[in-house]
């Protein structure tokens, strides 16, 4: 289950990218997220996915 709180979730997703999956791809099948719906929170708070730096920003 992943945090509600969108600030708290962009800790959380940024943390697990830096530490264990090289990509958000991964990060979202080993989890069991649908990509689009957590790209479309984080999108929500103005941070999009970095592909060459595997981190939202």
């Amino acid at each position: 289950m992943l945090p509600q709180d969108p600030m708290i979730l962009l800790s959380y997703v940024n943390t697990k990218l830096r530490d264990d999956y090289p990509s958000l791809e991964e990060l979202c099948v080993a989890l069991d997220v649908d990509r689009e719906e957590l790209v479309s929170r984080l999108e929500g708070v103005n941070y999009s996915y970095n592909p060459e730096r595997n981190q939202f920003i």
